[in-house]
């Protein structure tokens, strides 16, 4: 019972890709959302560009999907400098890092996503890099090396994680800004909407898009996405206009419900439920139930259950709220099922 790829999944896919740039906001003040977070970076932009200073290094984490890197490419809009983006998987050997950094100019961006996943080698390189703008480079063969010091133009290092706790101190001590984005409101992910089909050209009402935002997760780019799959259905089966109705009917047909749950949000708690008792239970043992690993379930599917208040993390495990219950229709019996949490 393997967790089905889903429309809802929020890791970025071929077609995001396609239409990123097209919707992504280009400064802070096109930007939808997280207005305190927006509002602090303002002050330490403009603070930078007035002492004509780089920024310091910031660290964005959140759940995927809620404007992580558009952040860096606003913050690199600005300023009024390049970026350079690459993410920690993709960064194998600490040359690699060495290379990208050498070519970096002054106060450029260096936007790298995953940032949780560099490894322990690569880390290394990378504190005198924010610290002292220098790195360590090792050359000559065997029985010859020497290692040279090599001078960098000072940057900004903006780094993006779905795990700030995987990031180890000495990277996250050297962050001198460190943000959270939280999820986004149905009012916001309305705006969002409505934006997003002026920049299409899709013709919606204010109706139909509150319908997709309150089923997109809190989630922008869940939205977005959404906002194109109904498109679809408005085509095809109504008349071209995304109102209340089309908008509903079209989510319905793509199993996604009334607060954004899909087929496996579902089965999750059905599995709580019928195999558990509406817990507690332990992650591990959720994932054999399932078929699928631990971290998925945590990243994936977890995070907006939680937000929706439909699951508990507790120290004895995963425990089914009553809400869930009333949204799946099952009768909550507390007697049975309520537990010392």
């Amino acid at each position: 019972m393997a967790i089905k790829k889903k429309l809802v999944d929020l890791t970025i896919n071929s077609e995001d890709k396609r239409d990123d740039m097209t919707l992504r906001p280009k400064f802070l003040s096109e930007y939808v959302g997280q207005e305190k977070l927006k509002e602090n970076l303002k002050i330490y932009i403009e603070a930078a560009k007035k002492r004509k200073e780089q920024l310091d290094h910031t660290l964005f984490y959140g759940p995927p999907g809620l404007g992580k890197t558009t952040l860096a490419y606003i913050i690199s809009n600005e300023l009024n400098v390049n970026i350079k983006i690459t993410s920690g998987p993709a960064i194998e050997k600490p040359a690699d890092l060495a290379q990208i950094l050498n070519n970096l100019s002054e106060n450029d961006i260096l936007f790298i996503d995953e940032i949780h996943r560099l490894s322990k080698p690569i880390e290394e390189v990378l504190y005198p890099a924010m610290e002292d703008y220098c790195i360590d480079i090792v050359i000559g063969g065997e029985g010859s090396t020497r290692s040279i010091r090599l001078d960098l133009p000072k940057f900004t290092l903006v780094g993006a994680t779905t795990r700030f706790g995987s990031i180890s101190a000495p990277l996250r001590d050297r962050f001198g800004i460190i943000s959270k984005l939280e999820f986004y409101t149905d009012e916001e992910l309305k705006n969002i909407v409505m934006r997003s089909a002026g920049v299409l050209d899709i013709k919606i009402e204010e109706e139909g898009a509150m319908e997709i935002a309150m089923r997109s997760r809190g989630t922008p780019r869940l939205a977005n996405r959404l906002l194109k799959r109904v498109r679809d259905f408005a085509e095809i089966k109504y008349e071209g206009v995304i109102n209340k109705k089309v908008a509903s009917d079209s989510l319905n047909s793509l199993n996604i419900d009334t607060i954004g749950l899909d087929i496996n949000d579902r089965q999750y708690l059905m599995t709580l439920i019928e195999k558990f008792d509406g817990g507690p239970v332990g992650i591990d043992n959720i994932a054999v139930a399932l078929g699928e690993d631990s971290r998925t379930i945590e990243d994936v599917i977890e995070p907006f259950l939680i937000m929706k208040g439909l699951i508990q993390r507790t120290q004895q495990g995963r425990v089914v709220i009553k809400k869930a219950y009333d949204h799946l229709d099952i009768k909550y019996m507390s007697d049975i099922f309520e537990k010392d949490i």
